[in-house]
């Protein structure tokens, strides 16, 4: 058996378990121009619950939401297209902090810095 993990890769993993929730929890849920700001607000609390999470902060961008709307039912579905998401981990002392942004077409999950 190998040795334990450190603080450092405890961290990042914790950091991948909120991208994982948070991006499957809430893709496909609907979303409309009016109704981002109480979603980004859900979605932060509701991925704050978990431990070792220090900080979510969720922007839907309301010009992707209302360009995404294509039928007349007024709403799209949450993508990661739609939105960008930086959260804060803290495990025994050790930040992680992570982005998730468009790039390349593909909404890009990444480690930003790691801190001990």
């Amino acid at each position: 058996m190998s040795d334990a993990p450190t603080d450092a890769q405890q961290a990042c993993f914790e950091a991948g378990i909120k991208f994982g929730s948070l991006y499957h929890q809430f893709a496909g849920t609907p979303v409309s121009p009016a109704s981002t700001r109480s979603l980004e607000t859900a979605i932060e609390e509701a991925i704050e619950n978990q431990p070792y999470c220090d900080s979510v902060a969720v922007e839907i961008l309301d010009d992707r939401v209302a360009d995404a709307i294509d039928h007349d039912e007024g709403y799209a579905e949450l993508t990661g297209s739609l939105m960008e998401v930086e959260m804060r981990i803290d495990y025994e002392g050790t930040e992680v902090r992570t982005r998730m942004a468009m790039e390349d077409g593909y909404p890009r999950m990444k480690l930003v810095s790691i801190e001990d």
